[in-house]
């Protein structure tokens, strides 16, 4: 909104320079974009909040500026002379859907002689952002400005049978705008018709119909001051793609009772302009006028949400100048005698958006200042406490930024066809009811669609290097109800060790992410790995992970945390994925739990006094066979001077028979109460060796 200096002088006799009177705005809540001195003054640019509709007009910016400069507003009360012959013997009017029209009136005006504006309306117009039109037509623009309530002027000789008739549109209809263009209608619009009602002749709200428009040829006007449900105006503009200063007033919700004094200061106008007859009264149809509400506001209240007290004066000032009518009501006496102030406030039709005592304090607040009050935390109510798994991921979160992760956080709204990539079979989707569009139409069901996305994201930008988690929530249904679950999301791709001046570069893989989910692991007792994985995961480089059972009277052997693994060749082509990507995603929830339990001071342990051994035992597996069943085969022996297993090789080829494989197992031994002799680790080794032949079929290869 463009506010014109010199025209808000017309209300309000502000001292203030423009510049200063756009500072004050702004600390009361109008939003300024700026000032500009033109050729017809200051300019003040209020970028003015969809709950304020009052201030789309210089009228309602002059009501700011009076109550912040406690000057006294001049109020519009339009004059014009009337003639003898009467406005209801001229023209008829008919609301057909009054939920679409909460009023009408209708002016007629006789004998006027269309020619260019004066200078001086031109000049403000031109200031406005509006072009000079004729007379007549920047009236109803001027009008629309000053008191911020859209009206319009219909050719009255081109008004069949001179009667209006306002109604939803029918199926089908069509009509041409002001603006040249045929519109396609909706059921849910209102419009403006004449004569029976088959004829349209304007958009109730939006714009006029070519049809009856002003022309310099017009003697006769029909000027249409009306008011029109927000909602309905909205949802009209936007299927139509037509926004216009008509929509944009009447969709955040103009003052339906500013219809008629609007209507008034238009003909006064006219009369003034283009000279001759206004017939008298008005044709003034309301079937949605409303009770004045009220609401009360107490000095208690304004203290507990402020922080501070505001003189009885100052309320009484503010609420006064905005329009509220506050009457003085003193309620019981407080602990010290003294009487609790309380003021009875009527709500203004132009500000439908105050409704509750805090919408008061917050008008009190801003036009006393803001800055008056000082900056103070309000009183505690109970005792701060941190959730039970505080701790438990802290550590964790501890623990992944060592390994070199970055935290991230992401929207769970995504679409529901991404979302299909990832979703485990059975699962039900939780799709929005209003979605704010088609890509976030449903909550993702698993953590996994967004770290995909974050990772693409960072791929496209340049980034190919990249490892992030996430600590947050998928949504699933079960039946008609949604739950949520926590869960730790990880995804990385590109290398795991750039290159150095020593060292080569390596591309992360999928034993990287084992090792950071293993180290991971070690906050909670460690991780079981198995078989299986999601099918979004590479089959061969997959796994599902599990929780190990803690030697603790509280643990349990629970199951299935999550899975981990290579994202699927499939899945990375339909996401243009151009390199290899990495993903766990995991349910924290038991994560947690377990980390409690698992949690122990750490103690010191002194390095053993006695040297290791190491043995290597290279043997021949059948295919299929698990490294996972070697080290089970050898722990199942129960010897306790075993320190490790570790595989340090495979190898398949010429040498090694077709369906088995080479592996290398190195096993450490050593004892904290003497030096192992040649004789227990032979024993050891001749133990290890049966073991894996009975149980595994494994054969011992030469050296």
């Amino acid at each position: 909104m463009k506010v014109v200096y010199n025209w808000l002088k017309d209300f309000v006799d502000v001292a203030a320079s423009p510049q200063e009177l756009a500072s004050r705005l702004a600390l009361s809540g109008t939003n300024i974009g700026g000032v500009e001195n033109g050729a017809h003054g200051a300019v003040i640019e209020a970028e003015v909040s969809s709950n304020r509709p009052d201030c789309l007009g210089h009228h309602g910016i002059a009501r700011e500026a009076a109550a912040i400069y406690k000057l006294p507003l001049k109020h519009v009360s339009p004059k014009p002379v009337e003639g003898q012959a009467k406005a209801g013997d001229a023209v008829k009017v008919e609301i057909q859907s009054p939920e679409l029209c909460g009023r009408f009136t209708a002016r007629v005006m006789r004998n006027v002689k269309i020619q260019p504006s004066p200078k001086w309306l031109k000049d403000r117009l031109e200031a406005s952002g509006v072009a000079s039109i004729s007379n007549v037509v920047d009236v109803s623009n001027y009008v629309m400005l000053e008191l911020g309530h859209p009206l319009h002027t219909f050719d009255y000789d081109k008004v069949r049978d001179h009667k209006i008739v306002v109604r939803r549109a029918k199926p089908g209809e069509k009509m041409r705008t002001l603006d040249g263009i045929e519109r396609q209608l909706d059921s849910n619009i209102c419009m403006i018709s004449d004569g029976d009602g088959s004829r349209a002749v304007g958009i109730g709200g939006i714009m006029g119909g070519g049809e009856t428009e002003i022309s310099f040829s017009t003697k006769n006007v029909l000027i249409e001051c009306a008011w029109f449900e927000p909602v309905a105006i909205r949802r009209a503009a936007r299927f139509l793609k037509l926004h216009t200063e008509a929509s944009t007033r009447f969709g955040r919700g103009a003052d339906p009772e500013m219809a008629e004094i609007a209507s008034r200061r238009a003909a006064e106008l006219i009369l003034q302009l283009a000279g001759g007859e206004l017939l008298a009264g008005v044709v003034d149809i309301y079937p949605g006028k409303r009770a004045a509400k009220t609401m009360r506001v107490t000095r208690a209240e304004i203290l507990r949400v402020m922080g501070a007290e505001v003189p009885d004066k100052e309320v009484e000032a503010s609420l006064g100048a905005l329009g509220f009518a506050p009457v003085r009501i003193d309620q019981n006496r407080g602990a010290e005698g003294s009487l609790l102030a309380a003021w009875e406030c009527t709500q203004p039709s132009w500000r439908a958006d105050v409704e509750r005592e805090i919408d008061l304090i917050e008008e009190i607040a801003r036009i006393y200042g803001l800055h008056k009050f000082p900056p103070r935390l309000p009183a505690a109510r109970q005792g701060a406490a941190r959730l039970p798994h505080y701790e438990a991921e802290t550590r964790l979160r501890e623990r992944l930024i060592g390994l070199g992760y970055r935290e991230i956080l992401t929207i769970p709204h995504v679409a529901e066809e991404r979302d299909a990539l990832f979703r485990p079979e059975g699962i039900t989707p939780a799709r929005l009811s209003n979605p704010l569009s088609e890509e976030a139409n449903v909550l993702r069901s698993t953590g996994t669609v967004t770290m995909a996305a974050a990772l693409e994201w960072n791929l496209n930008h340049g980034q190919r290097n990249a490892r992030l988690f996430e600590i947050g929530r998928h949504y699933r249904l079960n039946g008609s109800e949604s739950f949520e679950t926590r869960v730790l999301t990880i995804g990385a791709t590109g290398e795991a060790r750039e290159k150095g001046l020593y060292d080569s570069a390596r591309d992360f893989s999928l034993a990287d992410l084992k090792g950071d989910l293993d180290s991971i692991g070690e906050l909670c007792g460690g991780f079981r790995w198995a078989d299986g994985g999601a099918e979004w995961l590479h089959a061969a480089r997959r796994g599902a992970v599990r929780l190990n059972t803690i030697i603790s009277s509280e643990a349990r052997n629970l199951s299935s945390l999550g899975v981990a693994g290579q994202l699927a060749r499939r899945v990375a082509e339909r996401l243009k994925l151009r390199q290899d990507v990495f993903l766990a995603e995991l349910e924290i929830d038991a994560f947690y739990d377990t980390v409690r339990i698992a949690k122990n001071p750490r103690r010191y342990e002194p390095l053993p006094r006695f040297p290791s051994v190491e043995r290597d035992f290279s043997v021949l597996l059948a295919d299929g066979t698990k490294f996972s069943d070697v080290t089970k085969t050898i722990q199942s022996l129960g010897i306790g001077e075993i320190h490790s297993i570790e595989a340090t090789d495979l190898f398949r080829g010429k040498s090694v028979p077709a369906g088995k494989y080479s592996l290398l197992v190195r096993v450490t031994f050593q004892s904290r109460e003497a030096t192992l002799t040649e004789a227990q680790i032979n024993d050891f080794s001749g133990r290890i060796v049966g073991a894996l032949g009975k149980q595994l079929g494994a054969q011992l290869r030469a050296q």
